[in-house]
């Protein structure tokens, strides 16, 4: 089983990474926000340990982002935040359980192998924009059937303008919820634009001019 550890402590991050892959498991790290929430978004994982105060994309942020996609992969929250309301807060937000720092292995297994038993989580339907689909518990796109390998920004980009269609996104948009970085250089949406093309074909992926981007209906 895959598991994704989102911890911004170095030594931490790689002890829980010993831990877990002696325990059988395959351990991806992100030491921060974006990073995880990349990863997140674009790799089937069994299980996401994430915690709350991550660099430049908190964890509830993650937690948020990642229900509204209805990306439901189970996470549990490994957080030194120990109040009543920051894990209430998690939890209203979609976590699937909640563990305050320190904690030991032993008990951070157990906590795993309780989430896992619960069985897979609801499976979401497919987005289907006339020959373009993705599949979102597999992360894999297809065009007239085929498979379409895309790198993690371009995967992100298509599926924001998949669950957007038919309004038209704009670059803004996408600086905040794909680069999350709003003050990214905007021309680096239409070099992701261009090589989106070259895997699409050019009629599907449309330029509205003064506007922003769209399927074609």
């Amino acid at each position: 089983m895959r598991l994704l550890i989102a911890e911004d402590e170095q030594r931490l991050a790689a002890a829980l990474q010993r831990g877990l892959t002696h325990a059988g498991f395959t351990v991806d790290v992100a030491a921060d926000g974006p990073r995880a929430f990349e990863l997140a978004t674009t790799v089937a994982y069994d299980a996401i340990v994430l915690d709350i105060m991550l660099p430049r994309l908190s964890g509830y942020e993650i937690i948020k982002r990642l229900r509204e996609r209805e990306i439901w992969t189970p996470i549990l929250v490994a957080s030194a935040k120990d109040g009543d309301y920051d894990q209430a807060d998690g939890l209203d937000l979609g976590a699937d359980d909640y563990l305050t720092k320190p904690f030991s292995l032993v008990v951070l297994l157990a906590r795993l192998r309780a989430l896992l038993r619960r069985g897979t989580p609801p499976r979401p339907p497919l987005v289907e924009i006339g020959p373009l689909t993705f599949d979102p518990a597999a992360r894999i796109f297809t065009l007239d059937d085929e498979t379409v390998d895309l790198t993690a920004r371009e995967s992100a980009m298509l599926e924001y303008l998949m669950r957007h269609h038919p309004r038209t996104v704009t670059k803004a948009e996408l600086l905040e919820h794909v680069w999350l970085d709003p003050n990214a250089n905007p021309n680096s949406v239409e070099v992701q634009v261009g090589y989106l093309r070259r895997k699409l074909g050019r009629t599907l992926l449309q330029t509205v001019r003064g506007s922003g981007y769209r399927l074609r209906p």
